[in-house]
């Protein structure tokens, strides 16, 4: 069981460091790790995972690895821990020496130039979560096609608040299934 927690905070730590771009750049690492490669969930639970995260409080990467590192300990509140803090321990050691050093790299070419170059791989990493996400299990028949685009009409055209649409989804979802 200790090799499970072991396994569980190096995935979640490398997923920490490497996860440029927020949580949703993150979610296509995190997919990749605790589906295909260790097995600790299927990609059903994973969808699960990723929906109620993005209605929790928090940030998404945080949401996913608490309640992962639960899951693949056999429901140890000590692997939600675990998993959490590795995949927060990266952000704030990088943050710590940013925090040094940023004063005086701040006007540095290569310093502005490696961090203008990370904004497309952020992109990257976030239309692959997205296109991950387009999946069997998230669009069951067109009512869920429905769904997803009358939220991108009101989001994109009508700037209608995150809230409100996740409670249009929910609703329109009891019904509509």
């Amino acid at each position: 069981m200790l090799s499970v927690f072991i396994q569980l905070f190096i995935t979640f730590f490398k997923i920490g460091l490497f996860g440029f771009g927020g949580g949703y750049a993150m979610l296509s690492m995190i997919q990749y790790e605790v589906v295909e490669n260790h097995q600790w969930i299927n990609i059903k639970e994973f969808t699960d995972i990723v929906a109620i995260s993005q209605s929790t409080p928090g940030p998404i990467a945080i949401n996913c690895a608490t309640y992962i590192g639960y899951t693949a300990t056999g429901g140890s509140i000590s692997g939600s821990i675990i998993a959490t803090f590795a995949v927060c321990l990266p952000s704030i050691i990088i943050m710590l020496i940013i925090c040094k050093f940023f004063l005086v790299f701040r006007k540095n070419k290569y310093f502005s130039s490696a961090l203008k170059g990370m904004m497309p791989a952020a992109i990257g990493l976030i239309a692959a979560a997205a296109l991950m996400l387009m999946n069997n299990h998230n669009f069951v028949d067109y009512r869920s096609l429905i769904i997803c685009m009358a939220a991108f009409i009101l989001s994109y055209f009508f700037k209608t608040g995150i809230i409100k649409i996740i409670v249009f989804a929910g609703i329109s979802g009891y019904f509509l299934f």
